[in-house]
């Protein structure tokens, strides 16, 4: 079966996974990576820090992307969660202290937060017999052990920043749609990064919906959500529509 989108209609879903089916970047995941005996840390705090830091990622990987830099590999995520840590902490930590905490951030332990919104919709497209495909920049072990603790299967995982190409680089997305059995125009891609989840998968030729949990995109007209509830709609809806390249700036910010 397939989902409405606009006026044609998707057969799968490619979701990325960090902050949109599993919460990464949290408060809670800080304050186990950094300070696990305290003191407490700033929601507020964090929370901004974190959104400024994603969108300063987001263009680090567009920039990849369109060759104004190199690809954002795992060591530029690495640079991206130190630039974090800094953020949240007010200051530059030690080396020895800021590596430890990436580290711990992207190889996590323990309980894992869960988003409610991904249960139901999840179950929404298995009961429409929609297939369901999983991306992401984390490497493979961490991805794969966040999803088996929030209970979704690794095995819908099927590109991670181990691999030679991986998204937001288009051979990224067609590996993962051909895995599905399907061309990119069949397959929707949710993500949680303005330029570098969604449009480059528009660029791609993916469908595309923002998943923007943190408020990071209120301009956004088009194609974005807050939580999963209102994916379908977007879909129906036609999600975001395709824009000429550029850089990210206005509408993305």
């Amino acid at each position: 079966m397939s989902l409405p989108h606009g006026s044609a209609k998707v057969d799968a879903i490619l979701f990325d996974l960090d902050d949109v089916l599993v919460p990464f970047l949290t408060p809670a995941a800080w304050q186990w990576a950094w300070r696990p005996q305290g003191p407490i840390l700033g929601e507020r705090r964090v929370r901004a820090a974190v959104r400024r830091s994603l969108k300063a990622w987001d263009r680090r990987r567009w920039r990849g992307l369109t060759g104004r830099e190199p690809p954002a590999d795992l060591a530029a995520l690495r640079d991206h969660l130190r630039a974090t840590l800094t953020a949240i902490a007010g200051h530059a930590l030690p080396d020895i202290e800021t590596e430890a905490v990436v580290r711990r951030i992207l190889h996590p332990a323990g309980d894992v937060e869960r988003f409610p919104d991904v249960d139901p919709a999840l179950a929404r497209l298995r009961t429409a017999s929609v297939r369901i495909g999983i991306v992401t920049p984390l490497p493979a072990d961490s991805a794969r052990w966040l999803l088996h603790r929030v209970g979704i299967d690794p095995n819908l995982l099927l590109s991670t920043g181990d691999t030679d190409r991986p998204v937001p680089d288009p051979a990224g997305f067609r590996s993962a749609t051909h895995a599905l059995g399907l061309e990119p125009g069949q397959v929707a891609l949710v993500g949680d990064l303005f330029w570098s989840d969604v449009r480059a998968g528009a660029r791609a030729g993916l469908p595309a919906i923002l998943l923007d949990r943190h408020d990071a995109w209120p301009k956004v007209q088009s194609g974005r959500i807050t939580s999963l509830d209102g994916l379908e709609a977007s879909l129906a809806a036609g999600g975001l529509a395709p824009e000429s390249e550029g850089d990210p700036v206005e509408v993305g910010e």
